[in-house]
């Protein structure tokens, strides 16, 4: 501190900078937070359906063709009250290989199936996997907080990796 310089100049420029760090923190804060609602929500339209299966149509699908952005073939059922259907559509993917047979549920009045089993509630929540993964750089680099970054970015490849295992 400069001698002619009173005591209230520091203080009134300490109460600035932690001003400006609370308002740092609480952005990425809320920016971290923004990230990871919009990995939940991508997750939970597709994971809704696999994890509360109880009373949905359930069965395998043997993939027989596979056109943009979609596969499809016929629908055998397992459970209760379903029944065959000529042809479903399951969603292309890495893990989607034509002439191989899946676990699905059928969306409810659709056509429209989703991988069942450990490995489809872990490809449906793939979404919030990267969430994770890109906000554990926003926490480590704009809330500098390195353990809880760490956590978070482990989490994401822990979640990313198994459900790449899973549907290999």
């Amino acid at each position: 501190m400069i001698p002619a310089m009173p005591a209230s100049a520091s203080t009134a420029r300490q109460a600035s900078v932690s001003a400006l760090r609370f308002g740092r923190v609480a952005a990425m804060g809320a920016l971290a937070a923004l990230i990871l609602f919009a990995g939940v929500r991508g997750s939970w339209g597709t994971a809704q359906h696999v994890m509360l299966a109880k009373g949905r149509e359930s069965g395998t699908v043997n993939v027989t063709r596979c056109a943009g952005d979609t596969c499809t073939g016929p629908f055998a059922p397992t459970s209760a009250g379903a029944r065959p259907r000529a042809r479903v559509e399951i969603e292309k993917s890495v893990a989607v290989r034509t002439g191989s047979t899946y676990a699905v549920v059928l969306k409810p009045g659709t056509g429209e199936a989703v991988r069942s089993g450990p490995a489809g509630i872990l490809y449906a929540w793939v979404p919030l996997g990267g969430a994770l993964l890109l906000a554990s750089v926003v926490v480590a680099g704009g809330m500098r907080l390195a353990r809880t970054a760490w956590v978070l970015g482990l989490s994401g490849t822990v979640l990313l990796t198994a459900a790449f295992a899973a549907s290999q």
